[in-house]
């Protein structure tokens, strides 16, 4: 397929989504079963356009005065991927199956229009009704950091430090024919090892021998960090609330090399049904992994019990937009509303397991207020046996006080950025029960 006819596929497959009101990837998916005859290379540029236009939406709708799939790719493709607006032209007049010509106003807006007096949503890319509470967080500097939210993520993996070092599976990599850059150790995770989204996104990490020995799993650098944050030892009693795939209990095992006791609970049996063939490959045989049954409580044995427990809580995901572009569009007041009492949930399951003196940590990967300092400040009203830790000195004395220059302090936690630490959107914060309730 040539480029016109790229763009014009783009231009389809956000015109089914928003039609349809579907997932961007079902009308992508969908495309391609109905288009055989493109290849592995275009559904993949095809891919790219559709969420680069996903990324830059508002901005694009704005300078092109018109909102529209068309107006979104035209945008993505000249702001977000720099192409001349010659090329575009040509592109449109090379084949048939390209988009329509560009109009003269259309021409004259790609070439010239800028968001210098836009709103600060604009320039940011993130929905309107989200400023008051991005401005509580960021202030002045919200546009920046939704700006750098709106950029592709990397590929983060996490070494899995009990079965390899994080330079032998960088070995491993340098002779994948599949890579063909440089990978490189993370900055602020000493698991970590990060591919450039431009190969990263199309890496096929799951044949390479050094995973399928269970040397390293997928997890961004923030997300590794939030286990680091616990500080698990090796003999201790851990569980990890909201376990989801397992990406934190894996990192749980790994810093206890296998010795502590963990418990992976999740609430949905299908989302942690993954975690049993991970930690198969991983060697990992200290965790018991919980989901309700009918008849009992599936953590009831463990009250009063856990040196740790970390809520990984259900949030809006706001801080992996790099990641899912099309989510920041469908949120909405009332998901943001529910996922504010999953949260409270959440730590109402988590908080009794904790013993006195033990740790209570709570991580969501969003960036908003709401799910973060505000969920922490409504448990601390009910709960007047936790206490914030003092996360400046909790930092300091896991030898991590280097992070202090990557994020931001919050009133009760942490909070990551793509701008202020290259990596997801992460809130961590870390309480200690005082007394029983």
């Amino acid at each position: 397929m040539r480029d016109g006819a790229r763009a014009q596929a783009a231009i389809e497959v956000l015109e089914d989504s928003q039609n349809h009101k579907r997932l961007p990837a079902m009308s992508l998916k969908d495309w391609s079963l109905k288009h055989r005859f493109a290849g592995s290379k275009d559904r993949s540029a095809i891919g790219d356009i559709v969420f680069m236009a996903l990324r830059l939406r508002a901005s694009s709708v704005y300078k092109m005065s018109y909102d529209a799939p068309r107006a979104w790719v035209l945008g993505a493709l000249v702001w977000g991927f720099g192409l001349e607006v010659q090329k575009l032209i040509d592109d449109a007049q090379a084949e048939v199956h390209a988009f329509s010509p560009l109009t003269e106003m259309e021409i004259s807006t790609l070439s010239t229009a800028t968001t210098k007096d836009a709103p600060p949503w604009v320039k940011g890319d993130y929905p309107e009704w989200l400023d008051s509470s991005l401005a509580t967080i960021f202030g002045e500097s919200r546009v920046e950091q939704l700006a750098a939210i709106a950029k592709p993520a990397p590929l983060d993996l996490r070494v899995n430090i009990a079965n390899a070092s994080v330079e032998k599976v960088l070995a491993d990599l340098l002779t994948s024919p599949k890579l063909t850059v440089t990978p490189t150790k993370t900055k602020l995770s000493p698991w970590g090892i990060r591919i450039p989204w431009s190969v990263g996104k199309n890496f096929p990490f799951a044949v390479e021998p050094s995973f399928l020995r269970g040397e390293f799993e997928v997890q961004d650098e923030a997300s590794q960090i939030c286990a680091l944050l616990t500080g698990a030892k090796a003999g201790q009693k851990i569980a990890d609330i909201c376990a989801g795939g397992g990406g934190k209990t894996l990192a749980l095992a790994a810093m206890t090399n296998d010795k502590a006791t963990i418990i992976a609970y999740d609430v949905d049996p299908n989302r942690i049904a993954p975690i049993h063939d991970r930690l198969r490959r991983a060697g990992v045989n200290c965790v018991d992994v919980r989901t309700e049954r009918k008849g009992a409580s599936a953590l009831a044995d463990l009250a009063g019990k856990m040196d740790i427990v970390l809520v990984d809580a259900p949030c809006t995901g706001s801080g992996t937009w790099r990641r899912a572009p099309d989510t920041k569009w469908r949120l909405t007041p009332q998901n943001l509303e529910k996922r504010q009492g999953n949260q409270q949930a959440a730590l109402r399951l988590g908080a009794p397991l904790v013993k006195i003196g033990g740790t209570l940590g709570y991580v969501t990967c969003s960036i908003l207020p709401q799910e973060n300092d505000d969920s922490i400040e409504w448990f601390l009203a009910e709960n007047n046996g936790f206490v914030v830790k003092d996360i400046s000195k909790h930092l300091k004395q896991l030898d991590l006080e280097y992070l202090l220059e990557h994020v931001i302090l919050t009133k009760y936690g942490i909070q990551f950025t793509p701008l202020t630490s290259d990596t997801d959107g992460f809130y961590v914060a870390i309480l200690e029960r005082k007394i029983g309730s």
